[in-house]
């Protein structure tokens, strides 16, 4: 029998499987009234890695109190990631004034390139309210498992990187509640994901 020698793309697969499996699910716990994926069984967030915005140590306390967006991506990424953090912009300008009460945290999968420099000028030109997050390898492994992500690097001469395009919604408490899958396209719901994210924010839960 063929043997895969790859075991990142054995991985990624396992990930990427996962991912399909999550949102399958999810879509079926779709409740009335929301306009992105209700989630459901997930663990809250929890993270220990390097914010920076301002070089400072990190973990998921200090964003309780606030509606959390987490997107896995990274600073090179030549359309995908701009284009998702572009549209997370213009969600946060239509939900007005409740924008003080939501965190976007840019979690790079690629910190041999992404430092924390690179992380901190990148994320600035999408507004203050978006904060780079640099774990290392296993930090950010560790991240990706907890909420199903699918991510690889393959260094080289061919220097490639992929992630998924989602975003996981996380309520004051850090309870996972949302996964957000339309605003990697030029067409995305902008209106029903600020709808969504001016719920939580009003929300006592």
């Amino acid at each position: 029998m063929p043997t895969d020698h790859h075991p990142v793309r054995r991985s990624v697969a396992r990930l990427l499987a996962a991912s399909l499996m999550l949102m399958l699910a999810s879509a079926c716990a779709r409740q009335t009234g929301w306009h992105n994926t209700v989630v459901t069984g997930l663990p809250t967030l929890a993270f220990d890695m390097t914010r920076a915005n301002d070089g400072k140590p990190v973990t998921a306390a200090d964003y309780r109190g606030k509606v959390t967006l987490l997107y896995f991506g990274y600073a090179s990424c030549p359309d995908i990631c701009p284009m998702t953090l572009a549209n997370v912009g213009q969600v946060l300008r239509r939900i007005g004034g409740d924008a003080s009460a939501v965190r976007v945290l840019f979690a790079t999968v690629d910190p041999d390139r992404d430092t924390l420099p690179v992380l901190r000028q990148y994320v600035a030109a999408f507004g203050p309210q978006v904060d780079g997050l640099r774990g290392d390898p296993d930090a950010l492994a560790a991240l990706a498992r907890r909420y199903r992500v699918a991510y690889s690097v393959r260094p080289g001469p061919d220097y490639e990187v992929t992630h998924s395009s989602g975003i996981y919604v996380f309520d004051r408490g850090g309870a996972a509640r949302l996964l957000v899958s339309s605003l990697s396209t030029q067409d995305a719901d902008v209106k029903g994901a600020a709808a969504d994210l001016r719920r939580l924010v009003e929300s006592n839960g």
